[in-house]
């Protein structure tokens, strides 16, 4: 196993910063779909997205991205960029088409050492220019298709990752931040030292650090690292086992009867701290409806609330729990 090093400057500490990249979802599930044992917690999603990319007007549209985002092949860093806090899918694509076509080329031919270009990946070398609309359609389509419809459930897992690491930075620093992001990074005072599959000195030259945790990689964090790219990393999000869990649905005899079923659901997905829009995604419920059964269920000591930078997140007390274990006859 090789290391790469990030060489960071004051002004790269105070520059790292998290966000949620949807286009990162986006690409990066081609992976699973290819490699489904590798990938098996994402079943669920898998044998639905399957049957998706089967079908002829949608086969026909996103295969470039699937030439592209082979298993086992480096992505061009133009195809997954740094994501901003905030950012919406539409402006990522557009900022993906905007891509000069001497960085187009210049990413593409940087994937080559793992594995040859497709014959996608061929053309688009040769007419970045004519080809890369094509390209950001099959993006758009495979999102549509196949990421949309479980967005709302990926984006609450990936909010809440975001809320955590931001306090962890905030608490701990950066050196303690690092070394709590993956197993795989190290932090020796002014560089961060990653286990990779290649070598790699990169100094950030005070661009600071995009980082975007993702639900479609597991084993490392990866990297954009090319010189005309904005530095960026993806990491494996936190609990991703409890993506596909079906939402928890309040018993109708026992603690739905005594607090409701609006405040017993929240309940139970508080099993795992959330933030208010983050439940408010995974209920079907309005923030603002998700927020008032918060406040009663806080005046009740049955749920905590801590901030975590600029997020706030709601867990269960010991009260709570005990109620939960009681309703399910534990």
């Amino acid at each position: 196993m090789c290391v790469s090093e990030l060489r960071f400057s004051l002004a790269d500490v105070a520059g790292v910063r998290l966000a949620v990249s949807p286009v990162n979802e986006t690409v990066m599930s081609m992976w699973a779909l290819a490699s489904p044992v590798r990938y098996a917690v994402h079943l669920p999603w898998i044998d639905r997205a399957r049957v998706t990319v089967r079908r002829p007007e949608v086969a026909a549209r996103v295969r470039p991205l699937v030439e592209l985002a082979r298993a086992g092949c480096w992505l061009p860093d133009f195809l997954t960029p740094a994501a901003r806090p905030n950012v919406e899918m539409a402006e990522q694509l557009d900022q993906i088409g905007a891509t000069p076509p001497a960085v187009v080329v210049q990413d593409l031919l940087a994937t080559t050492p793992r594995r040859p270009l497709s014959p996608f990946g061929l053309a688009l070398l040769a007419d970045p220019r004519g080809l890369l609309p094509q390209l950001v359609d099959a993006v758009q389509v495979w999102y549509d298709e196949a990421i949309a419809p479980d967005w709302p459930r990926m984006r609450a897992l990936l909010d809440a990752d975001v809320a955590y690491r931001a306090a962890q930075l905030a608490e701990g620093g950066a050196g303690r931040f690092f070394e709590q992001l993956h197993p795989s990074l190290r932090w020796l005072g002014d560089r961060v030292v990653s286990d990779d599959p290649f070598e790699r000195d990169f100094d950030l030259r005070g661009r600071g650090l995009a980082l975007n945790p993702t639900v479609f990689t597991e084993r490392r964090v990866l990297w954009n690292l090319l010189e005309d790219s904005l530095p960026a990393g993806a990491y494996p999000v936190r609990a991703v086992g409890t993506l596909w869990e079906a939402t928890p649905s309040p018993p109708g005899d026992s603690l739905a009867r005594v607090i409701g079923p609006g405040r017993a659901a929240l309940l139970y997905l508080l099993d795992a701290a959330a933030t208010t829009t983050g439940l408010a995604r995974l209920s079907g419920m309005s923030a603002g409806n998700v927020s008032q059964h918060l406040a009663a269920l806080h005046a009740a000591g049955l749920v905590h609330r801590v901030r975590q930078g600029r997020h706030v997140l709601y867990g269960n007390t010991e009260a709570a729990k005990v109620l939960l274990r009681a309703s399910r006859g534990e």
